[in-house]
């Protein structure tokens, strides 16, 4: 189920010049705002968990989930190159099973860890703030990593959707509008936090039950159809 190849040739992609620095943006911004804050306001476990929750969770590790997600396979197709690798003799599944796991690798590295890092210059992990929005990163890089790489397996215009989704679905709609957070990768993730940190530190609109098997059930259909789209694409000379 996992292809070295092709693992290698999707990490090049991903990491290389141009989205390699769109992909430290982010991360670094976050660890500015994290230093700034904690030079203004010094450590504050409800303020860590406001910063960590409205920037990091909210906002960069879907955005980096949709740079990660849909150019693991979107700029492939977009271009025709993806030809070349469906001739070669590896299964379709593979392919997408494969740059779903480069996908999460870097959605993780360039999320999970610097949330971590911005958690413990906030407050020094108090309550286990820093450690639960880490955890809350890694799980949502998977589902996130999951629902980008199927948009950029079924739509040529994978980055404008992607982005919708991360800034006004999760951002606006998944914070504001209760009846969409039940639908929302951000309090999926946010309700493993909440069992991780101190008493009244994370809050999610999700039991953790429910939470769990949606976070399983979307990141298992997503690559599942994502696998489904790829075998349908036709070669010249397949027909």
């Amino acid at each position: 189920m996992y292809d070295p190849t092709v693992a290698r040739l999707t990490y090049r992609a991903l990491l290389g010049r141009r989205r390699a620095a769109i992909l430290f943006v982010l991360p670094a911004l976050l660890l500015v705002i994290a230093a700034a804050v904690r030079m203004f306001a010094g450590a504050d476990d409800q303020i860590a968990s406001d910063v960590l929750g409205g920037f990091a969770i909210a906002t960069m590790v879907p955005l980096i989930g949709v740079i990660a997600g849909t150019g693991a396979i979107g700029p492939e197709i977009d271009d025709g190159s993806i030809v070349y690798l469906l001739a070669k003799p590896v299964k379709r599944p593979t392919i997408i099973f494969t740059k779903l796991i480069v996908a999460i690798a870097v959605t993780m590295v360039f999320s999970a860890l610097p949330t971590l890092l911005a958690g413990l210059i906030l407050n020094g992990n108090g309550q286990q703030v820093a450690v639960a929005y880490t955890i809350a990163a890694l799980v949502a890089s998977i589902a996130y990593s999951a629902l980008f790489l199927l948009l950029g397996t079924v739509s040529r215009h994978a980055d404008v959707l992607g982005l919708v989704y991360a800034l006004v679905w999760e951002a606006l709609f998944g914070s504001l509008v209760p009846g969409a957070r039940t639908l929302s990768v951000q309090q999926w993730s946010l309700a493993v936090a909440q069992k991780v940190a101190g008493d009244g530190a994370v809050t999610s609109d999700v039991g953790l039950p429910l939470a769990t098997v949606l976070l399983v059930a979307v990141t298992v259909a997503a690559t599942w159809y994502a696998g489904q789209k790829l075998r349908a694409l036709k070669l010249a000379g397949e027909e």
